[in-house]
């Protein structure tokens, strides 16, 4: 008997969670999966708009696909640009946004101001405000080429000083994207229990020896959340170039909509694989969890 009241309780919640859950279930199969599967099988059509018939569609097989990668000559660079985009700016973002996170959740003077200061860029610099910025030059700092730093770097590693100069010169876009992380980390380091730090300083672990590990070992599914939300930001931002692609080829009403679903459906299994790597490398192994 008790244990059907338990079978009916546990049901009760299991309904009451899925009701919940209701309105964003809709949205995901509505607003995202269908389009998504719907974009898959634009990927292998020839889609045209015709003014008798309205939007025409014709099986293509591949051939968007082999177009994509062998006729446009802009596609493969503008995936090679985005590589490189992820690669330079996905670990800064994450580094800088968690020392910044550290420095914020320290007790300093006017600590709620300067976390406003930090996370207003991403509520006011909207993407295409920032699309604009960027075109016109403003969000570019003073490059470092020709300072001694630039010219020691080179001597041992160019492209490694050509990155730098470049992260250096863009770093206003950087800060622009740790707006939402530093709130994460900051979320993730107000629950690390206070008395597990104080423990560790009474048994004469030094403040570099909590960082690496109490905190970041604790921080680290969050880093892990930090990653994805990266990558899928940089996935969607404007000055991305196969995004402009993308729109490009959408606006194209000739033949253009299956080619942006092919350009879009290599785009997202790229970003997949960038999040499964992030996965394996960020992800909570046994021994941690113990």
């Amino acid at each position: 008997m008790r244990r059907k009241k338990y079978n009916r309780r546990a049901l009760k919640r299991g309904l009451l969670g899925y009701l919940f859950m209701a309105p964003w279930l809709l949205g995901f199969l509505g607003l995202t999966l269908f389009p998504f599967a719907f974009t898959i099988y634009l990927s292998f059509q020839n889609v045209r708009f015709s003014n008798v018939h309205g939007w025409e569609m014709l099986y293509v097989g591949i051939n968007n696909f082999a177009a994509a990668f062998l006729q446009n000559t802009e596609f493969t660079p503008a995936l090679l640009s985005f590589f490189g985009m992820v690669a330079m700016y996905v670990p800064v973002i994450i580094v800088v946004s968690f020392l910044l996170s550290l420095a914020l959740n320290a007790e300093i003077k006017m600590k709620s101001f300067f976390r406003a200061v930090f996370f207003l860029p991403a509520i006011v610099l909207s993407g295409p405000v920032m699309y604009n910025l960027m075109n016109h030059g403003n969000s570019q700092s003073v490059s470092l080429r020709g300072i001694f730093v630039y010219d020691m770097i080179s001597m041992y590693s160019l492209p490694v000083a050509n990155a730098l100069s470049y992260l250096f010169r863009n770093f206003v876009l950087v800060l622009w994207f740790t707006g939402i992380p530093i709130v994460l980390f900051i979320n993730g380091l107000q629950k690390i229990n206070s008395h597990v730090l104080e423990a560790a300083g009474i048994d004469g672990a030094t403040g570099w020896q909590i960082l690496w590990k109490i905190i970041i070992p604790i921080i680290k599914p969050i880093a892990l959340t930090v990653t994805i939300f990266s990558i899928v930001q940089l996935g969607v931002f404007a000055v991305n170039p196969v995004y402009d692609l993308i729109i490009n080829a959408m606006q194209n009403t000739v033949s253009g909509m299956g080619f942006a679903a092919a350009y879009a459906v290599v785009y997202s299994f790229i970003i997949l694989i960038f999040i499964g790597a992030s996965v394996l490398i960020l992800r909570t192994k046994k021994r941690d969890r113990e």
